[in-house]
């Protein structure tokens, strides 16, 4: 059948069709879009907030990563295996004068592109969004078909990941907690560091009075308490590894899936559809709201979705019960599946981690893999899912303001500082007494001040008085 759109009409094959807000409604676990005229950039969605999510040139042939059976199974498997340009959840063809964009409206779904067709394959009886259009007016009427959580405004957050890493400790944080006094920050969240190790979530020999404590501390200087939690992974060093072992997700052969490798040790994955897992991790959830945390960064969430699109419905659930356990605590989550985690997260990373870098070659562009930190990484896939707006708090990852260890020259630190007005999520690692009287100052003012943000094409933007260029980071 054709179904006709202001820019023209166009083919489809599906079960069903039914007009919605901005567009069809497609039914069909397969369903076939063809493209009235041929199509040279295809919208490649990733997986989850660190995979690419960029326009990408059809007649440039993929670049593969390593073999997968090296690779550390941090993404869907099946897309990094695959030899076309798919997508997860949706994808769309710049065609003419407009984007063709067809979107799933459920989880487990996935889209191919070519020059002339969107095929779209999904487990789920949701069905799909097609629009055809002006690109945002498109996004923005499909982020319109999708759950949504938007409490207030995003909130100002001191993160210490990006300044000591993991050498953290209780008087290394009270000193940092004492030195941001006089500044405009609403949450003091603690990362990765705290723990004795994952799956094992109690204090580390580094806080000898326990997160309990720490957390009173930052409530008593009137800021809100965050801790940085990875509920879905479990290591080998961890108690919970060997008295579990039946807790762990496992491929057919019963063999553990390898979810990553980071801190220089293989990462597993908690099984999420394992009722007894969802318990502890709601029941861990609990804990750290009991000692007085009120603010979450969920991390390395996608562990419970393995291996892929298959297993977001499993996430999902789990997830919704983890957002229960939460009540009104905010849940940042990071290393998410994106489009499974709308109407649970109040904050969603949407890129890669930042670093005090520009891009690390090594992995770009030798090995082809677009999702390790780096400014610019972080920069390019945050700046392809900003139409989740209107759905959830888009996080961007911190601004940098030091020059202390610190290699980003001063333009890129401020085209992040840009992105974080532009997405409101205004979030730092900088501790003040790393900074100069001039870096000083001007965090204050980045914190304090909230400048109008105009978007004038896809990649400018008018912030304040500034105009702001982003083409040269694509």
């Amino acid at each position: 059948m054709r179904l006709r759109f202001s820019l023209g009409e166009v083919a489809v094959e599906a079960e069903g069709v039914g007009k919605t807000p901005g567009g069809f409604r497609l039914l069909g676990k397969e369903v076939r879009v063809y493209a009235p005229s041929p199509a040279r950039f295809f919208f490649r969605h990733g997986w989850q907030s660190w995979s690419l999510a960029s326009w990408v040139d059809l007649a440039e042939p993929l670049k593969p990563l390593l073999p997968l059976k090296r690779r550390p199974q941090a993404d869907d498997p099946w897309l990094l295996s695959q030899k076309a340009h798919w997508g997860s959840g949706l994808g769309a063809l710049r065609v003419g004068e407009g984007v063709l964009l067809l979107g799933a409206l459920g989880p487990g779904a996935r889209v191919l592109g070519t020059e002339d067709l969107l095929l779209g394959r999904s487990g789920g009886q949701e069905g799909w969004f097609l629009g055809f259009g002006k690109e945002e007016e498109v996004f923005a009427a499909y982020s319109r078909h999708l759950p949504r959580r938007l409490r207030g405004k995003p909130p100002r957050v001191w993160c210490s990941w990006y300044s000591f890493y993991r050498d953290i400790s209780e008087g290394l944080l009270l000193e940092a907690l004492e030195a941001l006094q006089s500044y405009p920050v609403e949450v003091f969240q603690i990362d990765d560091g705290w723990q004795r190790a994952l799956g094992d979530w109690e204090a580390n020999e580094s806080f000898p009075r326990g997160m309990a404590y720490l957390a009173e501390r930052i409530r008593e200087k009137g800021l809100r308490p965050g801790l940085w939690l990875a509920p879905f992974l479990v290591t080998e060093e961890s108690p919970l590894f060997r008295t579990h072992p039946d807790w762990l997700l496992r491929d057919e052969e019963g063999r553990p899936v390898p979810a990553g490798f980071n801190w220089g040790l293989p990462l597993y994955a908690l099984d999420a559809g394992n009722p007894e897992v969802v318990a502890w991790v709601t029941s861990l959830v609990q804990k750290a709201l009991a000692w007085g945390y009120e603010y979450l960064k969920l991390d390395f969430l996608y562990a419970a979705a393995l291996p892929g699109a298959e297993g977001e419905a499993r996430y999902r659930r789990a997830l919704e019960a983890v957002r229960e356990a939460a009540g009104e605590a905010y849940l940042l989550l990071c290393g998410a599946p994106i489009l499974p985690s709308l109407g649970i997260a109040d904050g969603l990373r949407v890129g890669p981690d930042v670093a005090p870098y520009w891009d690390n070659e090594d992995r770009s562009f030798w090995l082809a893999d677009p999702t390790g930190p780096g400014l610019r990484n972080a920069l390019r896939t945050t700046l392809h899912r900003l139409w989740l707006m209107e759905n959830v708090h888009v996080d961007p990852d911190v601004v940098y303001f030091r020059t202390r260890y610190n290699l980003l020259p001063p333009k890129a630190m401020r085209l992040q500082q840009a992105m974080a007005w532009i997405t409101g999520f205004k979030a730092t690692s900088d501790p003040p007494f790393w900074l100069l009287p001039e870096e000083a100052e001007a965090l204050r003012r980045f914190l304090e001040e909230d400048p109008k943000v105009e978007r004038l094409s896809p990649y400018r933007f008018r912030v304040g008085e500034e105009g702001v260029e982003y083409a040269e980071v694509l």
